[in-house]
């Protein structure tokens, strides 16, 4: 079938291929127009701007968005909506506050046309082994879409979760839950790393990744991390940045009463790896100072 994807970044661009590899028409837009060019040596046709990819398409089309949330988002959506006809479907699978994609539904619906919210995943490995993908919206605009979710999705790797919201709410979990994962992956490793052991952290990963509780696709990532790297991860700096469904995730928590502490704490140590020197931990260490006469580092 046909469809329309702008936004050609490195998830965008490998969904384009896939796509186009599964037999699809599709037509690739961004900004700039290198990307572009890249996607139509991979057998997408090229547009330069969004009113050349609709005017590309016959309806009812699909217009799917893949640019960062918020502003870039709006704005996308604004541009399907301004050359698209009633009864398109129109897609954002961006990192999108699911509220947002709740509101854009009822905006969407309120013209005419009919909006999913897609949460993916897989990152730069979605190319050869499929996303995994969490639809919300309508039922009879996931049937449009379905032909595009199954090539892009491995066998049951994507289902439709409900009402607009739904699946970018299931993604918001889905990466409050990974920031969980690697922090405790994190610090289990930097526990191994600190001990007297002198531990190769690659053959470690090997050995937990044969049958252990803990094994997972992330521990297949750390030890290609540490084959690439070594087990003091030479010449990454742990500086840590969140996407912002962390954060999203642990509001939705405190809104429902819902205990996140494992998830919570994983948002708050990336705030840690980003400082230089912890104001905090310098007031703790003037308290001990101060009431047990213990020793402080002096700084600048």
């Amino acid at each position: 079938m046909e469809i329309g994807l702008y936004g050609l970044g490195r998830m965008g661009g490998n969904m384009v291929t896939r796509l186009a590899r599964g037999g699809h028409r599709v037509i690739a837009g961004n900004r700039s127009p290198e990307p572009v060019q890249e996607a139509v040596g991979h057998g997408a046709v090229g547009a330069s701007s969004v009113e050349e990819m609709v005017r590309a398409l016959k309806p009812p089309r699909v217009l799917w968005s893949m640019v960062p949330a918020g502003d870039p988002t709006d704005h996308t959506l604004d541009e399907f909506m301004r050359y698209a006809s009633p009864g398109d479907v129109l897609v954002d699978g961006g990192n999108s506050y699911f509220r947002d994609s709740m509101k854009r539904g009822e905006r969407s619906a309120a013209k005419g046309f009919r909006f999913l919210d897609v949460g993916v995943s897989g990152g730069i490995w979605g190319l050869e082994n499929g996303y995994c993908m969490m639809v919300g919206g309508p039922a009879d605009a996931v049937r449009v879409a379905k032909p595009l979710l199954d090539t892009l999705a491995p066998p049951n790797g994507w289902a439709h979760f409900g009402k607009s919201g739904a699946g970018h709410f299931v993604k918001m979990v889905h990466n409050g839950i990974e920031y969980g994962m690697m922090q405790a992956y994190g610090e289990g490793f930097e526990l191994l790393h600190a001990s007297e052991f002198q531990l190769d952290l690659r053959m470690v990963s090997q050995v937990w990744l044969q049958g252990s509780v803990v094994r997972s696709w992330l521990l297949e990532l750390a030890e290609r991390a540490f084959a690439q790297d070594g087990s003091d991860l030479v010449g990454i700096k742990g500086w840590v940045e969140d996407s912002g469904e962390g954060r999203w995730t642990v509001l939705e928590a405190v809104n429902h009463g819902v205990p996140m502490t494992a998830i919570a704490h994983s948002l708050f140590a990336r705030f840690v790896s980003r400082q230089e020197d912890s104001y905090a931990m310098k007031v703790a260490a003037a308290l001990r100072n101060q009431f047990g006469g213990h020793a402080v580092k002096k700084g600048t």
